[in-house]
């Protein structure tokens, strides 16, 4: 129980300093600290990652950043293909999933060292330039809604959900470039949009965990409550650290990670 409420700590402080994609670090964590299998810390690490979102996600409704049709229709694809991920990691031998969790991780790593290498740290993220599929109308402040744009938003909430479900890890390092990438919106709304639509993903996965299959609540309720305790403690120590060092020891972290991982099922 010391170790998961420790783990869950060092959890809640990444997620406090990075964002929801630190979660993505919760599953390794609970693998390597416990040695639990990555179906049987997926469905854990979602349940904390989804408390996490489900805070950040009333914050911007509370505020209005949410655009709450954008990630209802996501977060909707999602959660119907969630549970089909999760039944696919009980078919998929442990091995070739943690190799599979170790690309991600890679890709993950990747994209971060390019927005550190080239000063597009989300938080400095402005509207894309391009013409995207989903523009807001000037009027409203709404979205254009249209063929073209459902179709991204579908699409993009059906690999976040596959994802959620197959490995435990929130989604949130597809939906929030999608939403940049596609999409007109600012930082302030894409952070909360995502959060919203990380925490009904989560959610879905974690009441699927639950039926499909034993979840472990002797672990999983320690896990959480250390890393709700992370994420009180690291927002109090956030805004004092540089943003752009923090992302580059989260992409060498995540590489470090990755590494392990290969090495332990292979070498």
């Amino acid at each position: 129980m010391l170790i998961s409420v420790g783990l869950g700590l060092i959890v809640g402080i990444i997620l406090a300093l990075t964002g929801a994609g630190g979660g993505i670090l919760a599953v390794p964590l609970l693998i390597f600290g416990l040695g639990l299998r990555v179906s049987e810390a997926g469905p854990i690490s979602l349940l904390a990652i989804g408390m996490a979102a489900i805070l950040g996600a009333v914050l911007g409704l509370k505020a209005g950043t949410v655009r709450y049709k954008a990630a209802l229709l996501m977060a909707g694809t999602g959660m119907l293909f969630s549970p089909l991920g999760i039944l696919l990691a009980k078919q998929i031998d442990n091995k070739w999933l943690s190799i599979i969790f170790a690309i991600v991780l890679i890709v993950v790593s990747f994209q971060t060292f390019r927005k550190v290498r080239g000063r597009q740290l989300l938080v400095n993220v402005q509207p894309v330039s391009h013409n995207p599929p989903c523009v807001l109308d000037t009027n409203s402040g709404k979205f254009i809604w249209t063929v073209r744009c459902a179709r991204v938003m579908v699409l993009s909430g059906a690999v976040a959900g596959l994802m959620t479900g197959l490995l435990g890890v929130g989604g949130g390092f597809v939906i929030v470039p999608a939403l940049q990438h596609y999409t007109s919106l600012a930082v302030l709304s894409i952070i909360p949009t995502s959060l919203a639509v990380i925490a009904l993903v989560s959610m879905t996965g974690v009441v699927s965990s639950v039926l499909v299959d034993s979840f472990n609540w002797l672990i999983a309720i320690p896990f959480c409550a250390g890393a709700l305790s992370g994420m009180i403690g690291g927002r109090l120590i956030s805004s004092k650290l540089a943003g752009s060092q923090l992302q580059y020891s989260f992409a060498v972290i995540s590489a470090l990670v990755a590494v392990g991982m290969i090495y332990k099922h292979f070498l």
